[in-house]
């Protein structure tokens, strides 16, 4: 990897701007003003190249910010080299065909939360699946959650629940598994794990947040079950409001996005909290809409900038150097954009099954409306109307292992 001081050039050390500071004390008499003119000259060099040097330096520690990002590839062959982020031209869902839909003005990139740093040998679980979708035509923002008992065909692996094609092949068969049943093409990745995820929370200084009184009893129960006061402390909170506004920390934060109910966490009775799935995915997305919301009202260019500083060496994606540069430059436009969510499987099509060992799962029964439905939360008009069967891939068809109802 190239060391970029060496490819700095001091120009404040030139000779024009020496010889400013060896005549300062030999000026010569007003009558001369082509003297004076000289030293005009000589002080617009000296102020360029303050300028310049500052300009420089700020490129170079830029550039230490994105090599500090964890870049892992799908492609082994593949540099974290600068390049353009584009995609394809949208395909109507009515065309017909194994054509993935995809755009070259909304960006895709599906963000994983991981439960334990990976490893050669393990890549961990996937306890978060979520498509976040920049759409620059609608000038949105759009979280696509993806309920991880959601039984798809994997490739490779049969059927499954979806969060299993990241124990089996990490993100590379995560976005396979996306692809090939939900017809959608998934551009770029990025992958935080639940240690990392704490410090993020951190270096953004926390969260405030409105939370229901029963989601702050929760979290404060997971601080308790898990003897936590040494790292963090429980939110303090009014008995008699529903909802109030706290601020979460990494730990409390964590938590929240973590919580789907439980019945007698810790094995205490006292602590019983309703929730599920679904519950869950919607406490991240809310989560996510939460803090842009905040960095959209506070935050300036520089301050993204020093985020991107502290948040770097916690992500692994396959974001080049050209790519985050392209979103960086555009972020003050991208967190004013308006944001949407939407949940898979979407309502009505699909049911509880049971797999032949005996796993809960969710059975879509109608997928050629999902497939739509996720088609035009994210393209909208772009996408025409008819069945959404063209948006699956050839890799791989439906689950077609039975499942009880």
């Amino acid at each position: 990897m190239a060391r970029y001081d060496d490819d700095f050039v001091d120009i404040a050390s030139s000779n024009d701007v020496n010889k400013i500071y060896d005549d300062r004390d030999r000026r010569e008499p007003p009558h001369k003003p082509k003297k004076n003119k000289g030293l005009g000259r000589r002080i617009f060099v000296l102020v360029l190249s303050l300028i310049m040097l500052l300009v420089g330096s700020g490129l170079v520690y830029y550039y230490k910010v994105l090599d500090s990002m964890h870049f892992k590839s799908l492609n082994p062959s593949e540099s974290p080299a600068s390049t353009t982020v584009t995609t394809e031209t949208t395909v109507s869902v009515a065309n017909g065909g194994n054509t993935l839909l995809s755009s070259d003005n909304v960006l895709n990139i599906l963000l994983f939360g991981q439960d334990s740093p990976a490893t050669e040998e393990d890549h961990g679980r996937s306890d978060t699946t979520i498509l976040l979708s920049i759409d620059n035509v609608n000038k949105k923002l759009k979280l696509t959650s993806f309920q991880r008992d959601t039984y798809v065909s994997v490739p490779g692996h049969g059927d499954n629940k979806i969060n299993s094609a990241f124990t089996y092949g990490g993100e590379r068969l995560s976005i396979d598994t996306i692809e090939a049943n939900f017809g959608i093409k998934v551009d770029k990745y990025a992958t935080v794990d639940f240690s990392s995820f704490r410090d993020v929370i951190e270096a953004l200084g926390g969260v405030d947040i409105e939370l229901t009184l029963e989601e702050i009893k929760y979290i404060n129960a997971q601080i308790d079950v898990n003897d936590q006061t040494d790292v963090t402390s429980f939110l303090k909170f009014d008995p008699t409001k529903e909802k109030q506004m706290v601020h979460l920390d990494g730990y409390q934060a964590l938590w929240y996005a973590r919580d789907r109910g439980e019945e007698s966490l810790g094995g205490n009775p006292e602590y019983s909290f309703s929730g599920d799935d679904w519950d869950r995915t919607s406490r991240q997305r809310n989560l996510i809409q939460t803090i842009v919301k905040s960095l959209r009202e506070n935050a300036s260019l520089t301050e993204l900038v020093s985020i991107a500083n502290k948040i770097g060496p916690l992500v692994t994606t396959n974001l080049k150097k050209g790519d985050i540069t392209f979103l960086v430059s555009n972020m003050m436009t991208y967190i004013k954009y308006d944001m949407e969510e939407i949940s898979l499987p979407t309502e009505g099509k699909w049911g509880y099954g049971t797999t032949p060992d005996g796993q809960s799962v969710i059975v879509i029964n109608d997928w050629d409306g999902v497939r739509r439905d996720i088609a035009k939360f994210i393209y909208e008009d772009s996408v025409s109307g008819g069945s959404s069967s063209s948006s699956k891939t050839s890799a791989t068809t439906a689950p077609t292992t039975a499942v009880g109802q």
